[in-house]
């Protein structure tokens, strides 16, 4: 047999041939919250740049200015050639502004989850994990030597029981992300913290839908939950709130310098760009200095929930920017997008392996920078496209 044979996908040629193929759709320029795509200018309403930083012309001169000086990569890894003394400044920032002894910054968030994951998971350790966690989660704990149990979406009964029966000696690691990215609903994290003292477990946080977002300082689902001193490893990435690219690693000094000389994803990669690690900087201050961002982005937010309710869509629940509406089927998906397209909105359809099988949905990501204008018309984007779909009767 080729090993080839699988790699052909008829649907995909079908639906480009149909022109409701909605993939790869490609951005030839991009001013704040508002893209052009095949010559249109449409709102963006599926871009997870909450705060609206990538294009704020703080971090655009901050990553000029850092290309100017130390050239456009490290062409290295931290270990060796790699490390840059902006890294080392935004590690130090990121710890103070966590509440952390010490954080690693990386190459991607994806990659953040790898190198703690598979670094501190051995063969006597057990990780306990939500079945909707991110992709990099999921990679991570396979890529460690660790047993992987897994319990049904926010089933506390389940990860309970799932715990009960690991045995005393083994290290247990309960692993979540904050805000889920498909869904946009948060983990409990009271329930967690319970279970980790109970069964002396530590915890393990993906939060990289939560922070710059959610908390009152906007440090994340944890300060939400006023439980930032039980988050045991805090994880994230800089391509949402913070507009940029890189991922980092928050913990105790101990636990991120084990990581620094034994987790080969961050040994083997090249470091995070110059312009990358000084625009991340950049946003670190504007995050701190001007909450009004953030408290205007859950107020859109809480809005935008409240009308497409009222106009008889079924959404998950939750407070985030993330607004998932719920379509359960391919083709109501895929209609429910080109419709909004048509009205100059840009949405994201989800469907599997994304989310599972009869979960399809359609993602919204609003942003702090959309205007009450570009809010209207998103609504009446999803209440256009909802009725053309059939969601809406």
């Amino acid at each position: 047999m080729d090993i080839f044979e699988k790699c052909h996908f008829p649907q995909i040629d079908e639906a480009i041939m149909q022109g409701y193929y909605p993939y790869f759709q490609t951005i030839s320029e991009k001013s704040g919250p508002v893209v052009n795509i095949n010559g249109e200018s449409l709102i963006m309403a599926g871009s997870n740049d909450y705060l609206g930083l990538s294009t704020d012309t703080r971090l655009i001169e901050a990553a000029k200015d850092a290309t100017s000086r130390f050239g456009t990569t490290c062409s290295g890894s931290r270990l060796l050639n790699g490390t840059l003394s902006l890294h080392e400044e935004l590690e130090e920032k990121l710890a103070s502004f966590l509440k952390k002894e010490k954080v690693l910054v990386v190459t991607t968030g994806y990659s953040a989850n790898l190198t703690a994951l598979s670094a501190l998971l051995g063969r006597n350790d057990v990780a306990v994990a939500d079945r909707l966690n991110h992709a990099s989660l999921v990679d991570g704990i396979r890529l460690g030597h660790g047993k992987y149990r897994r319990y049904r979406h926010h089933d506390d009964q389940e990860c309970e029981t799932i715990l009960s029966k690991i045995e005393p000696s083994n290290g247990i690691l309960l692993v979540s992300d904050g805000v889920f990215s498909m869904e946009g609903d948060l983990a409990d994290l009271p329930t967690l913290v319970r279970l980790k003292k109970r069964f002396g477990a530590r915890i393990f946080l993906d939060d990289a839908h939560g922070i710059g977002v959610m908390g009152a300082n906007g440090r994340g689902t944890a300060e939400h939950f006023d439980l930032e001193d039980e988050m045991d490893i805090l994880t994230g990435t800089f391509s949402k709130s913070f507009g940029s690219l890189g991922g980092f690693i928050a913990g105790p000094a101990s636990v991120i310098d084990y990581l620094k000389h034994t987790a080969t994803p961050f040994i083997f990669s090249a470091s995070m760009t110059p312009a990358a690690a000084a625009s991340i900087l950049q946003a670190l201050r504007i995050i701190q200095q001007e909450p009004e961002r953030r408290h205007r982005l859950l107020g859109y937010a809480q809005k935008v929930r409240k009308e497409l309710k009222k106009l008889g869509l079924l959404l998950y629940e939750g407070l985030t920017p993330i607004i998932a509406i719920q379509t359960n089927d391919d083709d109501i998906t895929f209609s429910y997008w080109k419709h909004t397209l048509t009205k100059g909105v840009f949405v994201n359809p989800v469907v599997s392996p994304a989310v599972p099988k009869g979960k399809q949905l359609i993602r919204m990501c609003l942003m702090a920078t959309h205007t009450e204008e570009h809010i209207e018309q998103i609504l009446n984007a999803c209440e256009y496209a909802g009725k053309m779909s059939g969601l809406i009767k």
